[in-house]
């Protein structure tokens, strides 16, 4: 059994990268590619801001790299085992890394015979008795006057763009833009419009000014280096060898919300969490129940009813049952006796932690209130869970009810009660073993429908608002998650297998 585990948590490393591959490629193969829903995020905005805005997010978050480059990037961050110089941690507890080369300037060599380098910083070392809070003042200044002269790059590098665009539009040039956006220099390149510009001067001035600011840029760059040279921060993870250390992954920071992407998971994830920990008990404590009874009665009344019952259920579609919910339940017009929307009032941090009497006014507390709020959320998850179970819960008992077994110990004399519970029940929970392996997914990936009509702030609507904004790093990081503790309750699955049925083995 510890050879068969321990292969298959082994297999699950491809597995992880395959999945979180192909998700990778269907975003940056989209439509806009990844990021798509930012740049168009500024409107009507002129071609000039919408420009400087498009450099921004290709340099920021290196948008412009090929697909491929971007996933290989993405997943060396997020690899336990790395390679290269140590990341360093801020006080925040985000990861601070050297900062990435900057990109040569396109079409540069129709201003210069060489690209410009970056002068030699002098040596650079803190004082002994330098405190952590002097040391990331020291970074975070140089590191705003690097952002800066990057910020000025881009601007620059905008400006040539945009004239040279003009320029190629004017000698009848069409298409200058590939899917996502960026000037085909290729293209441009190929048809001559450098020679044949009629603002070639100002082609060579605000090209002369991008080598400038290019040049500038690799100054501090290089001073910003070799201050994080310095270890402003401590280090991140623990070395083996030169250019090799393990340290926690790094997720990154959410494109659509400039936040730590685990910041955003540890904020939604409790709330899915606790909807799930109250609706899965409900389902299996009703269905399995109603399940048992209805095999032991089968063509029975209640066998009857509980079936019809729970299909009605799972045939209504839970939108709808969201929006009825919403409309008469929680309406002041109608009943109005549930909130609307949320988890919490809007006073709550304000409550007691449990129901009290202040000045002869009841107070509900912020448990019932968080309780109260649950209410509707927690009915739309259970009402369509109960038939899928109990019928499976009928249908494996049946088919043990039919077996020489229970036969045999009907004829010695065996109690009714022990047949079913003992012998049927035991060896009918294979199928039961794989329905309830497969909640653990779901209670993280959440439920997109019912939080999205009820404004629940949970993985669901976390990760459906990660779709809209095809926002890279929190797709990855959600996929990974759930995808990891897919895999992880299959092995669970299998291992339960084997401790409920002695006939599996995995020696």
């Amino acid at each position: 059994m510890i050879a068969y585990i321990i292969r298959r948590l082994l297999l699950m490393i491809p597995t992880l990268i395959g999945i979180t591959f192909l998700v990778f490629m269907l975003i940056a193969l989209s439509p806009g590619g990844i990021g798509a829903a930012m740049r168009a995020s500024g409107g009507q905005m002129e071609a000039t801001s919408r420009a400087l805005r498009e450099a921004y997010l290709d340099d920021r978050y290196g948008l412009d790299d090929p697909p491929l480059v971007q996933y290989v990037r993405w997943l060396g961050r997020v690899s336990p085992i790395k390679f290269g110089s140590r990341d360093q941690i801020d006080p925040t507890g985000e990861f601070v890394r050297s900062p990435k080369p900057v990109k040569a300037p396109p079409a540069w060599q129709k201003f210069a015979d060489q690209l410009p380098t970056a002068e030699e910083p002098p040596a650079f070392a803190f004082a002994p008795d330098a405190t952590p809070e002097e040391k990331s003042r020291t970074y975070r200044r140089q590191a705003n006057i690097y952002a800066n002269a990057r910020q000025g790059l881009i601007q620059s590098r905008t400006a040539f763009e945009l004239a040279l665009e003009k320029a190629a539009e004017l000698q009848g040039l069409s298409r200058l833009r590939n899917d996502k956006g960026r000037l085909r220099h290729d293209k441009i390149e190929a048809a001559g419009v450098f020679e044949n510009a009629p603002n070639r001067d100002e082609l060579a001035a605000l090209g002369r000014a991008m080598l400038d600011a290019y040049a500038n840029a690799l100054t501090e760059r290089e001073k910003l280096r070799v201050v994080f040279e310095a270890r402003p921060y401590p280090q991140a993870g623990f070395g083996l060898v030169p250019g090799l250390w393990i340290s926690w992954p790094d997720f990154g920071v959410a494109f659509s919300r400039s936040r730590p992407v685990l910041d955003l998971i540890r904020e939604a994830l409790p709330v899915t969490v606790l909807l799930n920990l109250i609706a899965v008990p409900i389902i299996y404590f009703i269905a399995i129940p109603c399940g048992l009874l209805a095999a032991v009665r089968s063509g029975g009344v209640f066998d009857r009813f509980s079936g019809a019952a729970f299909i009605a259920l799972w045939s209504f579609p839970i939108p709808l049952a969201g929006v009825l919910a919403v409309g008469y339940l929680a309406n002041n017009q109608y009943l109005g006796w549930f909130p609307v929307s949320g988890m919490h009032d809007a006073n709550a941090d304000t409550f007691t932690w449990l129901p009290t009497t202040i000045d002869g006014v009841w107070h509900r507390g912020y448990v019932l209130d968080t309780l109260w709020h649950m209410v509707l959320p927690v009915m739309c998850l259970v009402y369509g869970g109960f038939a899928v179970l109990s019928k499976q819960t009928r249908a494996a008992m049946l088919d043990n009810f039919n077996m020489d077994y229970v036969r045999t110990a009907k004829a010695k004399g065996v109690a009714s009660k022990d047949i079913v519970m003992r012998h049927v029940f035991c060896n009918s929970l294979l199928p039961l073993i794989t329905l309830f392996v497969s909640i653990f997914p779901a209670m993280l990936a959440g439920s997109v429908v019912i939080e999205q009509i009820f404004t629940v702030p949970g993985m669901g609507r976390l990760t459906l608002e990660a779709i809209n904004q095809r926002d890279r790093e929190l797709l990855l990081a959600n996929t990974l998650m759930v995808s990891a503790v897919n895999l992880l309750a299959l092995l669970l699955a299998d291992i339960l297998y084997a401790m409920a049925d002695p006939r599996i083995s995995y020696e």
